[in-house]
């Protein structure tokens, strides 16, 4: 009986020695993951706390959610609920809240720094005990808005055309540029664009006022910071209507046979319904791969290097006849019936066959290959968002990342793409969209639509005489 007694007694210390350390252990278990996604950086008067919790099954036994600031802490959330929150079922083992979350919402918050801090907790050991995991994350709490003033004065732009504009934003971390209706145009940095040694709030922005937006469309310089805090300021501009020419281009079943099946080889990517009815693969060539290729030329502006890399006005292909302006609006006839309209967005440019095509001026290749309607193609970056593109080209002689200057081969004109005959089609683009570059070969234009800015601005002499500055004048005017 004794020996039983004994038995017994050693089960039970045995099962109370294995309980205890599973509860010490149950204590050190990992508490839920917790994933803040927004606030990220920056809160102001409106904004989204959303927060996902990641636990097994989802079951959390705490979840409390503060704002602190200055010593004062903001309740947000508390299990199992608060007015104005959700919490909602995050697939099997998450769940997500969400709740307003800025000056509007939270009482007593001001600009400065503040810390989110999170405490989250999930049953372990059949909800004996709590693991539990403690987040934070510091922000910066701004309710004013940005502040923007235009320094430049008078705005001239051709319809289809280019501008400048010099103007200060503070803080100087915050979003600004120009929006010309819905098209936004991203400021650069004065002083890597003729002004060095310029405060770091003193910004320029080239923009456009695009050949089918209206003549009235209104034009604004805008801050935004990351919190959604926006100012924007207007400023003084004059629009001169341009008159766009209209023509009529006729497409032969020569023309056809010779450019549809090129286009659609090389764009494998591109499906038309039968390859073989080549007056409706040509309209959807015509169509939808133009809109296609607008979307990658575009697409470009994003790496545009952030100083102005060109000098001067820039050059016309030499010895070039003008054969189709910018802005050409075309209707297109099959055998006399009317098959599509399109608008040309660039010059086309003739010499002979197969002639030397020169970059316009100093840049970055920013693209190289075959694109669609375009046939071989190039675009030069030139910096702040202006790039110069060259179409149509028989061979392409440089490479994405080459820097070249002024003059410099590029490849040789040909009739690739959409080319009738063999000719260069020439553009500018200004954040991705095509301006008549025009304005661009213009040494008149160039000083002043934009060296008289930045000369009024107080760019140094040998920068607004020559155009651009050079890295070396830069380093050199920097320096003094």
């Amino acid at each position: 009986m004794i020996g039983v007694m004994r038995i017994v007694l050693a089960i039970i210390a045995a099962a109370l020695i294995i309980a205890a350390g599973a509860f010490l252990f149950a204590g050190r278990a990992a508490g839920p993951v917790v994933e803040i996604i927004q606030p990220v950086k920056v809160l102001g008067q409106a904004g989204t706390l959303d927060v996902v919790v990641r636990a097994p099954r989802g079951a959390l036994t705490r979840l409390d959610v503060s704002l602190e600031q200055a010593g004062q802490a903001h309740p947000l959330f508390s299990l199992p609920g608060a007015e104005g929150a959700t919490l909602a079922q995050e697939g099997p083992d998450a769940v997500r809240l969400t709740r307003a979350l800025g000056a509007r919402s939270v009482k007593g918050l001001k600009s400065g720094e503040a810390r989110l801090v999170i405490t989250a907790g999930r049953p372990v050991l059949f909800g004996l005990r709590e693991a539990t995991t403690q987040a934070s994350h510091a922000m910066t709490v701004r309710l004013e808005p940005p502040r923007v003033a235009v320094l430049s004065r008078f705005h001239f732009i051709n319809h289809g055309g280019s501008e400048m504009v010099v103007y200060r934003v503070t803080p100087t971390d915050v979003e600004s540029g120009v929006r010309v209706g819905d098209r936004t145009y991203r400021g650069f940095p004065a002083s890597a664009a003729g002004l060095p040694g310029a405060d770091a709030s003193v910004r320029v922005a080239f923009f456009a006022l695009l050949w089918d937006q209206d003549l009235n469309t209104p034009m604004t310089v805008y801050a935004r910071d990351d919190a959604g805090n926006q100012a924007r300021a207007s400023f003084d501009t004059r629009v001169f209507p341009k008159p766009f020419r209209k023509s009529r281009i006729d497409v032969p079943d020569e023309f056809l046979s010779r450019v549809v099946p090129e286009i659609l080889a090389q764009s494998p990517e591109f499906k038309v319904d039968d390859p073989n009815d080549l007056v409706k693969s040509y309209v959807a060539i015509n169509s939808q791969m133009r809109r296609a290729n607008a979307e990658t030329i575009e697409k470009q502006a994003a790496n545009t290097a952030p100083e102005v890399l060109w000098q001067g006005p820039f050059r016309q292909l030499t010895n070039s006849s003008v054969e189709s302006s910018f802005a050409d609006q075309r209707t297109y006839f099959y055998k006399g019936e009317e098959i599509d309209r399109q608008v040309h967005l660039g010059f086309d440019l003739a010499v002979t066959a197969n002639v030397p095509i020169s970059a316009s001026n100093r840049g970055v290749v920013a693209y190289a290959a075959y694109l669609g309607i375009y046939g071989n193609c190039v675009i030069v970056d030139h910096g702040m968002g202006v790039q110069s593109l060259y179409a149509h080209l028989s061979s392409i002689d440089v490479k994405v990342g080459d820097r070249v200057e002024l003059g410099q081969t590029l490849g040789r004109s040909g009739m690739t793409g959409l080319a009738g005959g063999d000719h260069l089609h020439y553009t500018m683009l200004v954040n991705g969209h095509p301006v008549n570059p025009v304005d661009w070969w213009s040494a008149q234009w160039i000083n002043d639509r934009i060296l008289r800015k930045l000369r009024e601005a107080g760019a140094p002499a040998e920068v607004t005489q020559s155009g651009a500055p050079s890295p070396e004048s830069r380093a050199a005017a920097a320096a003094r």
